[in-house]
């Protein structure tokens, strides 16, 4: 009987659906590459997955913690000593009064004092100075200045611009007194630096001096003889209406600030050319000249390159006090800096180089700007003594004098700043905190370092947990079978507990215990296939599973006498020749009659179905064994057969092999009505379940839906049976209903006569057993509790 019919919408266990409502049709085979792309897109939340690898997470993030905790027990403990430092851009003037003004505080300044902090020559003389070798901070090493500069930390502040000097060791007065030394080197070094230029520009300057004093006698000198000697100007001369005379004073204005350009630029020049092999220096000393823009050039790259340095450093530093000299991390962290410190030299050398270059072209500039004002001078000059002699001459003797007066007192005077520098070294650095032994240990941290191991057992955790969940096929959900196989889920039985007098009974427990869980669920998968599709196109109902033990028997049984009590005449065909179990189940004997006897002709169809304790419900075995399972159920007998108890009964229940086993199933499916897939849950994998969707669909077999079984009740996966709020309702033996934690279908009986075998075969009325009376059968179920629904297979 091959009907086509229309989809059929999912039907789910778990779904209330109202009486006489029939579904139009089964559901068409769809095309499994469909199925897999479903599949492929089915995904669950990272939530669920790592709730249910939560052992795993948990071990992982104790193993974590517990590396933690060890290793703050076996590090050393490191504590940080610090200075504060306020260091003041200053240099001296040389001639300008408004050079001050410009000496702001920049930023590269600042870093190319922390940069000086660690520089060799600093802790070459802290080193010398405070005896730092013997410390036992650097016993266990080498090189004691190269372990002293990668420890030593200098930071300049983001807000406050002042430099931080920090020092890590395990014994605390150590680390105070080895940033003290670094930090009183430091001074020393900057306040001697400073005395040396001082000096330098005193000498060039009172060398100028004496030059200037010298004219400006002659002038003087000059003056007072032609006053003398002219006796026009004994009356005073009046200057104020000479245009020509105004023009030579102005000019005369002029030329003296270019002559004290260019004696300023002479001055740089020499000074640069003095500290040409001291690139640091000069670098400072280009710098505090802010004004002079000429001089200046951009730092960004020196500044960039040295910060780069000093995180190498610290990284280094860090590395350490984990890892070895050797470790392949240090070397390759020692080959960068090495490139930095080559880099930084290359740039110091053309920088001296870049700044003599340019100190000597300003100088040529503003000493040819002084020729050409001197010769416009001389020219006016001529104009003015042209115009009156002996005017102009005075005036001109006049201007000189004044000129040379002006610039022999601004050398008076910054000539006696720079005495007072000299003597006092005028620092500019100040030590606003000195470092203190500290009192607790700042390495290692113990929430930080427990809060990163707990961070890192729980990612690892996660890590482990999605890589299970990936390597394992296992079908876990509803959802996830009815996406992967394009099948509605029928129903879902859960795991089956023993009875109370101790035996399983699992293959009858719908009749043995129909109060209990299990057998509402068995009445809910009965209740799917009624309403699933018409009676007349899904009358031979096909059981099977992908694999063994997935407990296919006992859903046919249990289904079998749901249907029954459903007032159906059922009969449940044991197809299975190979492992039968129906006969084991009902307590009957295979070995004289069955389906394999009615084949070979040994007896009629009428001798062979045996009769059950249950109302409406026949059995027919599978027989004795035979050599030629798959032949003799593709034959014309067998199909003789389906047709005459298909004639006879209202369902007709066929319990095949599994799918992936042997082929009988793939044969009984082209020849049922529908087919229920049977899978366990927490067993059935994804390939196995998959290859028998696909060799179901290979002989258009009508599959109606998936029967999920032994869902366990603490799983909380399907939804059915886990504490989902659902319940279903029993009577006690007082006749009052009892509300139990399941829910219930209707019962949606059809009403069918009810009938046992005649003497002809036919169906004829049987009064039923009761649940009690099978239970007190002989040593039937008997043993310890058992788990879900498993063929003895």
């Amino acid at each position: 009987m091959m009907h086509r019919t229309r989809g059929l919408q999912p039907i789910f266990a778990g779904e209330t659906m109202a009486n006489g409502m029939m579904n139009e049709g089964i559901p068409e085979t769809p095309a499994l590459a469909g199925a897999g792309e479903r599949f492929e897109g089915l995904s669950e939340s990272l939530f669920e997955i790592v709730w249910r690898r939560r052992w795993t997470v948990l071990l992982a993030s104790v193993a974590a913690l517990a590396a933690g905790v060890c290793y703050i027990q076996r590090a050393t403990p490191l504590y940080r000593s610090t200075s504060r430092l306020y260091v003041e851009q200053s240099m001296p003037r040389i001639l300008r009064d408004f050079e001050e003004a410009a000496l702001s505080r920049s930023t590269n300044y600042l870093y190319t004092q922390a940069e000086l902090l660690s520089s060799t020559p600093i802790l070459a003389e802290a080193m010398a100075r405070g005896d730092l070798e013997r410390l036992q901070t650097f016993a266990p090493s080498t090189n004691k200045m190269m372990s002293l500069r990668k420890r030593l930390d200098t930071v300049v502040g983001k807000k406050d611009e002042l430099i931080s000097v920090a020092f890590k060791s395990p014994h605390p007065e150590e680390a105070a007194h080895i940033v003290n030394t670094v930090v009183d080197a430091y001074v020393t070094f900057h306040s001697q630096r400073k005395r040396n230029t001082s000096a330098e520009l005193l000498r060039i300057l009172t060398q100028e001096k004496t030059v200037r004093d010298k004219e400006l006698n002659e002038r003087l000198q000059a003056m007072m003889d032609f006053k003398q000697k002219s006796e026009s100007l004994a009356f005073g001369a009046n200057q104020d209406s000479n245009v020509i005379l105004r023009n030579l004073e102005r000019l005369s204005m002029v030329l003296t600030e270019a002559q004290l350009a260019t004696l300023e630029s002479k001055s740089f020049y020499a000074v640069a050319q003095k500290m040409a092999d001291d690139p640091t220096g000069l670098r400072q000393f280009v710098e505090a000249q802010r004004a002079r823009s000429v001089y200046v050039t951009a730092a960004t790259e020196a500044t960039a390159l040295r910060s780069e340095l000093k995180r190498l450093q610290r990284e280094r530093a860090d590395y350490l006090h984990q890892l070895k000299s050797d470790a392949p991390a240090i070397a390759a962290l020692n080959v960068q800096i090495e490139r930095l410190e080559a880099q930084l030299a290359d740039l110091d050398k053309g920088f001296a180089v870049s700044q003599l270059a340019v100190a000597a072209q300003e100088y040529e500039a503003n000493l040819e700007k002084e020729q050409e004002l001197a010769k416009y001078f001389e020219q006016q000059r001529q104009q003015a003594v042209q115009l009156n002699s002996e005017v102009a001459q005075y005036t001109v003797l006049q201007s000189g004098y004044d000129q040379t007066r002006k610039l022999c007192d601004i050398l008076d005077e910054r000539i006696k700043e720079l005495s007072v520098i000299e003597e006092t070294g005028a620092l500019n650095i100040t030590v606003l905190e000195t470092a203190e032994p500290a009192l607790e240990p700042c390495e290692p941290e113990k929430a930080k370092v427990m809060a990163m191991a707990l961070a890192l057992g729980l990612f690892a955790g996660t890590g482990l947990a999605l890589l299970r969940e990936w390597k394992d096929q296992r079908l876990r959900s509803a959802e996830e079978i009815s996406t992967l196989l394009a099948l509605p889920v029928l129903g879902a039985i859960p795991s089956v507990r023993a009875l109370r007098n101790g035996s399983a009974g699992h293959e009858r427990r719908i009749q043995l215990d129909p109060d209990s869980r299990e057998a509402e669920a068995f009445r809910t998968l009965r209740t799917a296939v009624f309403f699933g599709a018409p009676k007349d196109e899904a009358r031979r109902i096909l059981i099977t599973s992908a694999a063994p033990g997935e407990g296919k028997s006992t859903i046919s049984s249990n289904l079998g006498i749901a249907m029954a009590q459903a007032g159906q005449k059922v009969l449940i065909l044991d197809t299975d020749l190979r492992r039968p179990m129906q006969h084991k189940i009902f307590q009957l004997d295979r070995q004289t009659k069955g389906l394999s006897a009615v084949l070979a002709g040994q007896m009629s169809l009428e001798e062979a179905i045996e009769r059950t304790g249950e109302e409406n419900l026949h059995v027919l075995t599978s027989g004795p064994d035979v050599p030629n399972p798959a032949e003799m159920l593709n034959s014309e007998s067998f199909a003789r057969i389906l047709e005459q108890v298909t004639a006879r009964y209202d369902r007709i229940i066929l319990d095949s092999p599994p799918v992936i086993a042997v082929t009988d199933p793939l044969i009984l499916a082209a020849q049922a009505d529908v087919t229920i897939l049977v899978l366990r849950a927490e067993s059935s994998t994804r390939r196995v379940s998959m290859q028998a969707r696909e060799s179901l669909a290979s002989v258009d077999a009508r599959v109606l839906g998936v029967a999920v079984n032994d869902v366990r009740h603490k799983a909380g996966r399907y939804g059915y049976y886990s504490g989902s709020g659902y319940y279903y309702y029993s009577y006690g033996a007082d006749g009052r209903k009892k509300k139990k934690r399941e829910r219930s279908v209707a019962d949606d009986r059809t009403e069918a006569p009810a009938g046992a075998l005649s003497g002809n075969g036919e169906p004829a009325e049987s009064a039923p057993e009761s649940p009690q009376t099978m239970a007190r059968g002989t040593g039937l179920w008997r043993g310890g509790p058992q788990a879900a629904s498993r063929d003895d297979e």
